[in-house]
């Protein structure tokens, strides 16, 4: 993992390099300071050398200043390259997300790209920075302080001897236990994620089923196992305090014991009993600091294996490397088309043979789960073929550079998302460099400058995240006039006039009729009257062709399609 990941501190090698080195210098500012205080008792005060003790203590106090300095500086140096790393690899991992097509979204949904992208990204940098500081410093101060104890005095540093064995297997035989546990937390807060994301996306919805409490039951049930794994994680971590006081203290009283009596005995001055302590509490911090150390790294781990698993899932869907750029034209052809989504054995499309002329308005209707939209998704390439081919302007849409083909085709959902901003913001998706006499057009043409007009503010009307504060009609209008902002040489709508009223709908299909003559339009609608003008409607059924006609020759030929009409006729006379 650290192969993978360290080209990631590339950009902050410098801060990388000269944090642990900096460190590496207070830590011997940090071992000076015992060895001038026994100077000062052993030497200064024995004797009663008052200049001594001022000449001591003001190069202990410089020692301490400098060293501060240095701790701060290099604390800084590692917070920059830790969480700049971090930030490298949040960028990265984003920038992938991107390039995922609608089947890698399938295997890693939003809920654990968010957790991955935000919390793991946090989690691997606080670890990137504890092992420039942490990692380094820890080590180094156990090494300095052993020898320095040693150098004081060796019998007593015997005592090492036996804490820092246990302090060893204990902290490997509970980071053995508490690893797996992290994992298991980081699957939970993914859980916790798509609960809150799913209800709180559909609050609305939540109230007006007046279902909280079943939302509050389901959080609850997230809640509580993430709680339960991460009380596990803590109290199999909290028992190391004890241990690591237990050892200290202990440790300590030892030295006490042992070291008291070589003073009476006068072996031992009472100068180097004192530094002994101090190099005792250094030994012992640092061993619990490495402790605290490999507890985090563990958890990084697991956040990092996380952040990998992103980082190398290859896309489905690639530019070739000798790609077309241009479409000749907007006509779409599906030559003997076969389709099933991932992780599926049952084809959503069989056998479909189709050619759309350029500039052709072509409606798509059938019954809900007849695989209308799993068809147009196949023109953008959202998704690929199974079998057979999908063709674009006569070359197969697999020939084209993904981001002109996608600019070409303008896809308008029937729950299409507004980005929070202002309305002009969100029509320069379709095209960044439009003036407001482009942006005007577009709206004129989907029917939604008709209510932009009578804001004070005009295209500088704000817009919510999801477009909240918009009708859902109006979010359709909008979306459509978006599409359009890119001049696409095709363009799907699909069921996306199903809020729009009647007479609305009436407005926008004489526009796209009549002024985008030009532009390939599939129209894919539950109500007929919102297809019936198509120059053909297609008619699927089971992820089949069951008829291709005009409105009249369907009536005459196709038994669904007449259902569905005389369905909503029923409707529409009731």
């Amino acid at each position: 993992m650290i192969k993978k990941l360290l080209p990631y501190m590339k950009k902050y090698k410098w801060q990388a390099i000269l944090s642990p080195i900096i460190m590496i210098v207070d830590v011997f500012g940090d071992i000076l300071i015992p060895y001038l205080m026994s100077l000062i008792v052993d030497v200064g005060i024995a004797n009663q050398d008052t200049e001594y003790i001022l000449k001591i203590g003001l190069s202990m106090t410089l020692v301490a200043l400098v060293a501060t300095i240095l701790g701060i500086y290099s604390t800084h140096l590692g917070a920059t390259a830790g969480f700049g790393f971090a930030g490298e690899i949040r960028r990265d991992a984003y920038r992938k997300v991107q390039s995922f097509s609608s089947a890698n979204l399938d295997k890693l949904p939003s809920s654990t790209l968010i957790t991955r992208i935000t919390n793991d990204c946090n989690t691997l940098g606080q670890v990137a920075m504890m092992t420039l500081r942490m990692a380094v410093r820890s080590p180094f101060l156990l090494l300095f302080a052993l020898i320095m104890s040693y150098r004081v005095n060796p019998s007593l540093a015997r005592v090492f001897l036996f804490v820092i064995p246990i302090m060893v297997l204990g902290t490997f035989l509970i980071l053995k236990k508490v690893r797996p546990l992290f994992e298991k937390m980081q699957e939970r807060v993914d859980g916790l994620n798509s609960v809150v994301q799913e209800n709180l996306t559909g609050i609305r919805v939540v109230k007006s089923f007046n279902r909280q409490e079943y939302a509050e039951d389901k959080f609850k049930e997230k809640n509580d196992a993430l709680q339960d794994t991460s009380l596990q994680a803590i109290n199999l971590m909290v028992t190391m305090m004890p241990l690591m006081n237990l050892l200290i203290y202990g440790c300590i009283l030892a030295v006490l014991w042992f070291g008291g009596h070589q003073v009476i005995e006068g072996t031992m001055k009472k100068g180097a009993l004192i530094s002994f302590i101090t190099y005792i509490t250094q030994i012992l911090m640092a061993m619990m600091m490495l402790t605290m150390y490999f507890m985090q790294a563990t958890r990084g781990a697991a956040s990092a294996k996380r952040l990998i698993e992103v980082l190398e899932t290859k896309a489905d869907i690639l530019s070739p490397e000798q790609a077309l750029y241009q479409l000749e034209d907007g006509s779409v052809e599906f030559k003997n088309l076969c389709f099933s989504y991932p992780k599926s054995s049952e084809l959503a499309l069989k056998n479909i043979n189709l050619f759309i002329a350029s500039g052709e308005t072509l409606g798509i209707i059938g019954s809900t789960g007849s695989a209308k939209t799993s068809l147009v998704q196949l023109i953008p390439r959202l998704y690929d073929a199974t079998q057979g081919e999908v063709l674009v302007g006569g070359k197969n849409v697999k020939d084209y550079e993904l981001k002109s083909l996608r600019d070409q085709v303008a896809f308008v959902l029937q729950a299409n998302t507004l980005f929070s901003g202002t309305l002009r913001e969100n029509m320069l998706w379709g095209d960044k460099e439009a003036s407001d006499e482009k942006i005007r057009w577009a709206l004129e043409k989907a029917q939604a400058w008709e209510f932009v007009k009578d804001y004070h503010d005009g295209l500088d009307h704000s817009v919510e995240q999801g477009g909240t504060n918009y009708s859902g009609g109006q979010r359709q209008r909008l979306s459509i006039a978006r599409s359009l902002m890119k001049n696409p040489k095709i363009i799907i709508l699909d069921d996306s006039t199903s809020a729009v009223d009647v007479a609305t709908d009436a407005k926008i299909r004489k526009a796209f009729s009549q002024e985008l003559a030009g532009i390939t339009t599939i129209i894919i609608a539950q109500r007929i009257s919102s297809v019936k003008d198509a120059k053909r409607i297609l008619v699927l059924e089971e992820g089949e062709i069951s008829a291709l006609g005009t409105h009249d020759e369907l009536l005459e030929s196709s038994k669904v399609y007449k259902e569905i009409y005389a369905s909503q006729q029923k409707g529409l006379a009731s």
